[in-house]
């Protein structure tokens, strides 16, 4: 892995992130969301890896929801984008972990990805359906996973996520 630091956003990072996300993913869908996510869900986790003369990659957490009578707090993982001349250099672990230790800091029972099934089990996410949980989005099973942060947080909770409602303005 080449070094980079991975820190939380900064006001003067805003157009860098956009850029990462721009260039990740091709489309600017990812990079409105993340604007729409800072200016309307709270509390959210942004962080990013600063390359020492340039944000090279960004990850975003937002809190998510679920019916039930007492629930915990639930995070979820997204956007994550490193740009692709330094993709598959440990960035993009580097900004997980560092997520999910905000996560744990901020409180966060547990987080929820929609994501890669060969990618996100390295940080111990499994199939959410395993605690119960389903993605208001259809998707196949092995893409919706979930992460307890305290182990059994997830217990006696079940029912579907919901994703900000910036997530549907994209």
């Amino acid at each position: 892995m080449t070094s980079v630091s991975v820190r939380p956003e900064r006001a003067a990072d805003v157009a860098a992130i956009r850029a990462v996300n721009l260039a990740a993913f091709g489309t600017a869908i990812e990079a409105d969301l993340v604007d729409a996510l800072r200016a309307e869900a709270t509390p959210i986790i942004s962080l990013v890896a600063d390359g020492g003369d340039a944000i090279v990659g960004h990850i975003l957490f937002s809190p998510v929801a679920i019916a039930a009578s007492a629930p915990p707090r639930i995070m979820g993982l997204a956007p994550m984008a490193v740009i692709p001349a330094r993709q598959r250099q440990g960035i993009g672990t580097a900004l997980v972990r560092e997520g999910l230790a905000h996560c744990r800091r901020l409180g966060a029972a547990a987080v929820v990805v929609l994501g890669h099934a060969e990618y996100y089990p390295r940080f111990g996410f499994t199939p959410a359906s395993r605690f119960g949980l389903t993605c208001e989005y259809d998707v196949p099973d092995d893409v919706f996973m979930a992460l307890e942060l305290e182990a059994g947080s997830l217990r006696g909770t079940s029912g579907k996520i919901r994703y900000h409602a910036a997530f549907a303005k994209t």
